[in-house]
């Protein structure tokens, strides 16, 4: 185990069957030493900074059917919402005020979003944030999409692959393509963004073989950005009666995912603070070095409820920033409200969308 672990360290590289050993065979006192070289190559990468990025969810409507997601089209008793332009611009301005440098637009699968106006809001936000990078994470979308919400001035895609494996994919997504979904991700490559790929740990009948897919998959894909978060249980889908997902296990992914990609951006997600009220901090510790705060107004936060417990992590914008800041600090670490890009990124140009 030390072998594999200082071989994962100075190459940041192992085979199928040595990660499967890694999985196999961790305890606490291998997860320590696994930490400890994962929480070096960050440093030696990215120093001490925690990178802040402001979420606006701007729609809890979705076309799809995933049975772990709480804003699923066929939950009848979510709250749906959707955001106009001069609600999200009043959420951004909110950030701006507090110095946000990033900010990240999710929603459900929803059609009402067009291309046209997807492009209407991403041009207002670079028009009057013309310093700051916008994410995007609306799903899955065609080629063109793409291309055009590029061109518009979008940096980076968060698409999570959920899954590498074919068939657990395909059970969990019903009306799914597990093809299209790797499509689009080699696409958002292809055309030059910051792709931000990731998994779920505790899926059902995720063994350590799967798991290691991901982290391979993860090592071909080379993304700059994945996030890796617990199963969290919604009582409105098909998975209510399953357990959640370890959170020991999420940080040794964690950790793993930093050694084999040294430079990548990892987020040190919403649903780690779910479980642990300490989690962000301990997911700083492993590797992750983004955190995502919620600009959305908080009368529509619990609404966007993806997993349950959700919108109890999240308070008023400046209260939440402070509180956040402290952790970091405490963690050792030292927030950064720059763009925080890839430290390899360099954006395309000439991308055609006709």
């Amino acid at each position: 185990m030390k072998s594999l672990l200082k071989k994962l360290y100075n190459t940041n590289s192992l085979d199928n069957d040595e990660l499967l050993y890694l999985l196999d065979n961790m305890n606490v006192e291998y997860q320590e030493l696994l930490f400890y070289y994962a929480n070096n190559t960050r440093i030696r990468n990215y120093g001490k900074k925690v990178y802040i990025r402001g979420l606006v969810e701007f729609s809890s409507y979705c076309k799809n059917t995933c049975k772990y997601c709480g804003i699923r089209c066929e939950n009848k008793k979510a709250d749906r919402y959707r955001m106009e332009l001069e609600e999200i611009i009043k959420c951004c301005n909110e950030g701006n005020k507090l110095d946000y440098k990033t900010f990240v637009l999710q929603s459900g699968e929803d059609a009402y979003y067009t291309d046209d106006l997807l492009v209407e809001i991403v041009l207002k936000i670079k028009s009057c944030f013309p310093n700051s990078a916008v994410t995007l994470s609306i799903g899955e979308k065609s080629y063109l999409t793409y291309k055009k919400l590029f061109n518009a001035g979008v940096d980076r895609y968060l698409l999570r692959h959920e899954t590498a494996s074919k068939e657990l994919y395909k059970e969990l997504h019903p009306r799914m393509s597990f093809e299209n979904r790797m499509r689009c991700l080699n696409d958002l490559k292809d055309i030059g963004y910051q792709v931000g790929a990731g998994f779920i740990v505790g899926l059902p009948n995720q063994t350590n073989e799967v798991l290691v897919k991901d982290l391979l998959y993860l090592k071909k894909l080379e993304p700059e950005m994945v996030g890796i978060g617990p199963l969290i249980i919604h009582p409105d889908t098909p998975l209510r009666n399953f357990k959640c997902g370890s959170l020991s296990k999420t940080f040794t992914c964690l950790a793993l995912t930093r050694l084999l990609l040294p430079d990548v951006l990892l987020p040190a997600t919403t649903a780690l603070n779910v479980v642990d009220p300490n989690g962000w901090g301990k997911a700083l510790k492993v590797g992750a070095n983004v955190i995502m705060l919620n600009l959305s107004p908080g009368y529509l936060r619990k609404k966007y409820e993806l997993y349950k417990g959700k919108a109890e992590v999240v308070d008023e914008a400046i209260k939440y920033f402070e509180e956040v800041k402290e952790i970091i600090n405490k963690a050792g670490y030292e927030m950064d409200m720059s763009r925080g890009d890839h430290k390899r990124w360099k954006r395309k140009e000439g991308i055609c969308c006709e």
